[in-house]
């Protein structure tokens, strides 16, 4: 029988993007759920650690504290296909995997009265050889956001690496990058978007979701409604340092999974457009597989897998 665990001091949520970008929505979220509701009788706390893509919150700070159940990392798809395309020396398996939390659709937004009013426009724009689109996401090439941009190119009938792409650490930046008039189009998770969509300074053009979201995006087409095969997503989940014992992963799980069904974690997720992904254990492990193994294909026919 696996012994108990329990923190000693604050536990502490690592983010790899600027407050208010996607990694630190979910942590503040998490924060909040787990201190609302008093599941555990210390604090918690936020840690920002932007930079690299994400990736200086696991190597500046997730990596100082292994095997300490005081420290989780908000994880994404990313940890896996920074990997794969050689930007990042280490991916899940060097870490603990603990549990996905939610699940993101992504928007791809162009500033308010751009000619490119439609999915169709862009579409016809990516599939046209002699016209450059350039496109802003975050936070590095090859992951869900960029995969999604592949999927719409070869729908179109275009080159997936003709498009270019300018890449930020935070979303909120490939977005300001778009309403600035630098870019043409963001690809980014939809919460992103909803200051500039609120303010009127940008226009969702389509949605990766299987179907509409609701709230601000009700208005949105998919991209299954305009004819592309383009469904695809971003999770967002709680990854531990090296060395976690079996007694800090259950902790965790249990946390979690009693955060997630918590009122104020409901309330974000109808919010931000969020969709509930709970996984953990074999069968996290499971997905973690499945996902990577359509990672190294998606890649590869983008020409960014790199051949360790």
């Amino acid at each position: 029988m696996t012994e108990s665990w329990n923190p000693r001091r604050p536990l502490q949520i690592v983010a790899g993007t600027p407050p208010g970008g996607g990694l630190d929505r979910v942590a503040r979220a998490l924060a909040k759920a787990i201190g609302e509701a008093g599941l555990v009788e210390v604090a918690v706390e936020v840690i920002n650690v932007p930079g690299d893509g994400a990736r200086r919150a696991w190597t500046h700070y997730v990596d100082h504290h292994a095997g300490d159940g005081h420290v989780i990392g908000i994880s994404s798809p990313n940890l896996t296909t920074d990997y794969l395309v050689g930007v990042a020396a280490f991916e899940h398996s060097r870490y603990t995997p603990i549990a996905t939390l939610v699940t993101e659709y992504i928007a791809f937004g162009v500033r308010a009265h751009s000619p490119l009013a439609t999915g169709d426009d862009l579409l016809r724009r990516l599939g046209d050889g002699n016209s450059t689109v350039t496109v802003a996401l975050s936070t590095a090439l090859g992951n869900p956001n960029h995969i999604a941009l592949a999927k719409l190119t070869r729908h179109a009938g275009g080159d997936v690496n003709a498009p270019a792409i300018r890449v930020f650490d935070t979303a909120l930046d490939a977005v300001a990058d778009v309403v600035s008039g630098t870019a043409d189009v963001c690809a980014v998770t939809a919460a992103s978007v909803l200051a500039e969509l609120s303010a009127g300074r940008l226009h969702i053009i389509g949605v990766t979701a299987p179907e509409r979201l609701a709230g601000p995006f009700i208005n949105v087409p998919t991209w299954k409604e305009q004819g592309a095969d383009c469904v695809i997503s971003a999770w967002r989940g709680a990854t531990g340092p090296v060395g976690l014992g079996e007694a800090e992963v259950s902790f965790w799980q249990s946390a979690l999974k009693r955060a997630c069904v918590q009122p104020i974690w409901q309330q974000e997720l109808s919010r931000l457009s969020w969709s509930p992904f709970f996984l953990s254990g074999p069968e996290l492990k499971a997905y973690l597989e499945k996902e990577r193994a359509e990672f190294v294909s998606n890649l590869q026919e983008l020409g960014l897998l790199k051949t360790r």
